[in-house]
């Protein structure tokens, strides 16, 4: 099977995740939001540092980040795969990295005790570049050790 295939599917399979998230009631995403802060600020504990500045809310935000960081990155690899124009590329990149989040917070309208929030759209999207810009960096990492190394050869 192509590679395009694979990683269309598991990108596909990722925005699946983030969306079933987003059709948790209130009441639920809040425990599990509220076991994560509980068991990072246990760490912080066990370690020594401060915790008390660490609520559910910076947990929320953290978690979405996060979840959105991981779809940038895989939404990258699976459009590279794509024999594309850059332009195109960059257009379906830019499409998907607002559209998914926009989509995500609109689902959210319709679940119990949740709302969709313009602010969270922007910190999904700000997720995605970020986990596209740590991608383009490690490639262009690479490409030049990868360069280096065949200079050193010669």
């Amino acid at each position: 099977m192509q590679k395009r295939y694979i990683w269309s599917g598991i990108w596909l399979l990722y925005v699946g995740f983030i969306f079933c998230n987003s059709l948790t009631p209130a009441t639920l995403s809040s425990q599990q939001s509220g076991a994560v802060l509980l068991a990072v600020q246990e760490v912080l504990r066990d370690v020594g540092l401060e915790y008390s500045g660490i609520t559910e809310h910076i947990v929320r935000k953290s978690a979405h980040f996060a979840e959105y960081t991981l779809m940038g990155m895989l939404l990258y690899k699976t459009i590279s795969q794509y024999e594309l124009g850059r332009e195109l590329r960059m257009a379906v990149q830019a499409l998907l990295t607002f559209l998914v989040p926009f989509c995500d917070e609109t689902i959210q309208l319709y679940v119990e005790g949740r709302s969709g929030q313009v602010s969270d759209v922007w910190l999904d999207v700000v997720g995605v570049v970020f986990g596209t810009i740590v991608v383009m960096g490690y490639r262009a990492y690479r490409c030049r050790r990868r360069s280096i190394n065949h200079d050193k050869k010669l």
